[in-house]
């Protein structure tokens, strides 16, 4: 792959969290009230005290605040979100699949062959009943392949998981990679761009979205800091 069609993944990846996660993430922020956490009082006193040393107000909402849209909902909203990614990237990186369970078909930059994928957000994100999923699409693929007599070997049907490592794969994924090969992280980039060091360029990129709209995330969080201390403030504490 060549740096300009590289440039077109980060492009159409940088426009995705533009688009769709960014909103998401400053509208889940903005519509947070006291009432949308399930507050258990030993702990969040306790993590008040531990992260600013007191349970004044302020530092209870920051206890709730900091956790929820650091981490649950930008995770959530990332793997809900995931599949339109997935989409663009099909589009720029090779081509939407019309097969059943297929997300997207390339050429493979390290061993020239068409490989026919299902995309994963990450190396956690399937259960037990996936795995029998996944493998039937694939069995089905291999038996449409020999009616048609398609070169597909069975190394040709992969699972890519866009980020992680293959370490933290979980027990379903290492299932399907007895059959069919799971990449994982920077091992599939390499396999999409033929750059080793694509993935991580790709994820820097994504901060970049941040600065290039210079939007001020501390500023939002904040803000919402303070309104829900007046919550906790007019309770009396939590």
């Amino acid at each position: 792959m060549n740096e300009k069609q590289k440039q077109s993944i980060i492009e159409s990846g940088k426009r995705y969290f533009r688009e769709i996660i960014i909103p998401n993430h400053v509208k889940n922020l903005q519509t947070l009230k006291l009432k949308s956490f399930k507050v258990n009082p030993f702990l969040v006193n306790y993590l008040a005290s531990f992260l600013c040393g007191n349970t004044e107000p302020e530092s209870l909402a920051k206890a709730l605040v900091y956790p929820r849209i650091l981490g649950t909902s930008i995770n959530t909203s990332f793997g809900q979100n995931v599949q339109i990614f997935i989409s663009s990237l099909a589009e720029v990186a090779g081509s939407a699949s019309g097969i059943d369970g297929i997300d997207i078909e390339f050429i493979d930059a390290l061993d020239g062959r068409k490989k026919y994928c299902q995309c994963k957000a990450g190396p956690e994100t399937i259960n037990k009943d996936d795995v029998a999923t996944i493998l039937g699409h694939f069995t089905k693929l291999q038996n449409k392949a020999r009616l048609d007599r398609l070169p597909i070997q069975i190394d040709d049907m992969i699972v890519g998981v866009l980020y992680g490592d293959k370490s933290e794969l979980s027990g379903n994924y290492k299932n399907i990679d007895k059959t069919c090969p799971v990449y994982c992280g920077a091992e599939f980039w390499e396999h999409i761009t033929g750059d080793k060091l694509f993935y991580h360029r790709l994820a820097k990129a994504f901060g970049e979205v941040v600065e290039e709209d210079n939007i001020d995330g501390s500023q939002l969080i904040m803000a919402k800091i303070q309104e829900i201390a007046r919550e906790i403030e007019e309770m009396g504490g939590l």
